[in-house]
């Protein structure tokens, strides 16, 4: 594929991206920022070549994972899935997260710590299942046990099955505890912490004065 630059040229669909013409043939595209390396007249061996889109591909892998960012925080191990399903190399793939992670762009703990935060916030769960939920995102179990570590799943429970009080309003006494040790054994609560959740909401909503 040896040959000498003949043409540079700006993608209609993409003008972040340049076609490269060797012996006024197109021979491979790059990104705009390995483009301004080049210029017309250059020769170019296979060598060169094939480090040219070694360093393309970093620059799209790294670009792919800034926009996967872009949308929510993630952890090492997404990255590095996700870089995987789009076929980079693994070489691609380390130097990219390597990157990420001297930038400040992925940092688990933060991540893990975030994410807890999240749960607390908008859907309460019990440790059991931030724990399980933070495994299945790569975490180490240092950066999960320094998450959970404050977690308060006490009140977590009860913030939890205080949005449900209204709508089981009026059942039995049986039926609704049924129904609300359920629900928070489902969001990873323990038994302990389970049952004093579910007499106390049982008490408010028992109380015609709450």
């Amino acid at each position: 594929m040896s040959g000498t630059i003949t043409k540079l040229e700006i993608q209609k669909r993409n003008k972040e991206r340049v076609n490269v013409y060797l012996d006024e043939k197109f021979a491979f595209g790059v990104m705009l920022s390995v483009a301004l390396e080049l210029k017309k007249g250059q020769f170019l061996s296979d060598a060169e070549i094939e480090q040219l889109q070694q360093q393309d591909d970093r620059n799209k892998a790294y670009q792919r994972a800034l926009n996967y960012l872009s949308f929510r925080a993630r952890s090492r191990i997404e990255i590095e899935r996700y870089l995987r399903d789009k076929k980079y190399t693994p070489d691609v793939i380390a130097d990219t997260v390597e990157k990420l992670a001297e930038e400040g762009l992925i940092d688990d703990t933060a991540f893990a710590q975030s994410w807890v935060e999240n749960r607390e916030r908008l859907k309460p769960k019990g440790a059991r299942a931030l724990r399980y939920e933070l495994r299945q995102k790569g975490l180490s179990d240092a950066a999960i046990e320094n998450a959970l570590e404050d977690v308060d799943e006490e009140a977590m429970a009860w913030q939890a099955l205080e949005k449900k009080l209204r709508q089981w309003q009026g059942l039995d006494e049986e039926t609704f505890k049924r129904k609300a040790m359920s629900f928070l054994s489902r969001r990873g609560f323990g038994y302990d912490v389970t049952r004093e959740a579910v007499d106390q909401a049982w008490a408010q909503n028992d109380d015609p004065s709450s």
